[in-house]
């Protein structure tokens, strides 16, 4: 019996046998930002090959939209990116107006836009600040919560919310905001804009930063492309492309929207781009405050008791703070849709790690996937 047995050394290097190991990171790990399991296939401490597994959080949102009303489907769509959740309930909102018709009242359109631009800049923060965590760096997580809590308070002075706001209602939004809101939004957005480069001057062009990204996971602008990645992702790679400049909602097509692209295409070209783009959100968004003072009027419609939408279908999309979501509804004319498929930036984005990861070490594996920035519940709504 013993001399069937064949010792077997797991290694690399001259002279040795060595035997693929597979490893699971996750599905409950600290840096998969949520329920994710990569399965790898390891020779030593470099990745061979690496299956993205999804689906363990996975709660049948497309599903319950069909058995709620065009009301309550905002709440659903709030949640499965639970750092963008102004952006989810608006891009469904949009779907809904455009399908009935609806033209929504103008101070509402600039309250929607003054409010997605500061979702756009708290979910960059929260980002900006895990993921210099996650590759050994703590200080950057006190800066991008204190910046968040800044913001934070003003959503939460208007919307009562702090992480699911649900502010946006179909026609409009919720309520007026309070008296003097834009005035304490301005100063917040001034406050953040004063102190980001606090942030940004301890990580950006720290020297173990640099060595830990710069390199590293480089997607190209070609399989950004093919994969379907959009937002500051593809930007990094070089894929000029901003829904809110190149096919505008709401009221962008009245703002000029600098669009921040990089053409490197590694972990830290895709970090630059949060950096850089909040500088570009704070400014949006105090300029959409600006017109909200200029504008008087109602901020939504009144709607009938029961809302139904006519026979048909449309499409929605909208730049999110991770990319391009799209909002597919198809009605058959009763008070529930027929049918709401959701085409978000997560699950685009994270296919992406099959072609990424394999050939890295194991350290740089964290890197990238952190750099990837995504949402779990964004991947199994």
């Amino acid at each position: 019996m013993t001399d069937q047995l064949r010792e077997m050394t797991v290694g690399t290097g001259a002279g040795l046998d060595t035997a693929d190991m597979v490893l699971n990171i996750g599905p409950q790990h600290p840096s998969t930002h949520g329920v994710l399991r990569l399965k790898l296939t390891l020779d030593g401490e470099r990745v061979v090959t690496c299956e993205p597994i999804v689906g363990y959080m996975h709660r049948g949102a497309e599903k319950l939209f069909e058995v709620r009303d065009y009301r309550q489907i905002l709440v659903l769509a709030n949640r499965h990116d639970w750092l963008s959740a102004f952006a989810n309930e608006l891009g469904v909102a949009l779907a809904v107006e455009r399908l009935m018709g609806i033209e929504v009242p103008e101070r509402a359109v600039w309250l929607r836009m003054a409010m997605a631009e500061l979702n756009r800049v708290l979910n960059h923060l929260m980002f900006l600040g895990s993921y210099p965590l996650e590759i050994g760096a703590i200080t950057p997580m006190f800066y991008a919560f204190r910046e968040r809590e800044t913001l934070q308070a003003v959503m939460e002075e208007a919307t009562g919310g702090r992480m699911h706001y649900m502010f946006n209602r179909v026609g409009g939004i919720k309520e007026e905001v309070p008296a003097g809101w834009t005035k304490r939004a301005r100063q917040a957005i001034n406050t953040v804009r004063k102190r980001l480069p606090d942030l940004d001057n301890v990580i950006r062009n720290n020297d173990i930063f640099l060595a830990r990204t710069v390199g590293v996971g480089v997607l190209t602008a070609a399989q950004a492309a093919a994969y379907g990645a959009s937002g500051p992702v593809a930007r990094a790679s070089g894929l000029d492309f901003d829904l809110r400049r190149d096919e505008p909602y709401l009221a962008y097509d009245q703002l000029t929207v600098p669009v921040v692209t990089k053409t490197s295409g590694d972990c830290h070209a895709r970090f630059e781009m949060l950096l850089d783009q909040s500088y570009v959100s704070l400014d949006l968004a105090e300029e959409c405050l600006d017109r909200v003072d200029r504008i008087s009027g109602p901020v939504n419609v009144r709607l009938p008791k029961v809302v139904k939408a006519p026979e048909g279908h449309t499409y929605a999309w909208t730049e999110n703070p991770l990319g391009v979501n799209g909002y597919y509804l198809v009605s058959r004319g009763e008070k529930t849709p027929w049918r709401l498929k959701l085409r978000t930036a997560s699950y685009a984005n994270v296919q992406a790690l099959a072609t990424l990861i394999p050939g890295c070490l194991v350290p740089d594996l964290i890197a990238i996937l952190g750099s990837m920035f995504f949402v779990v519940g964004d991947i199994d709504k």
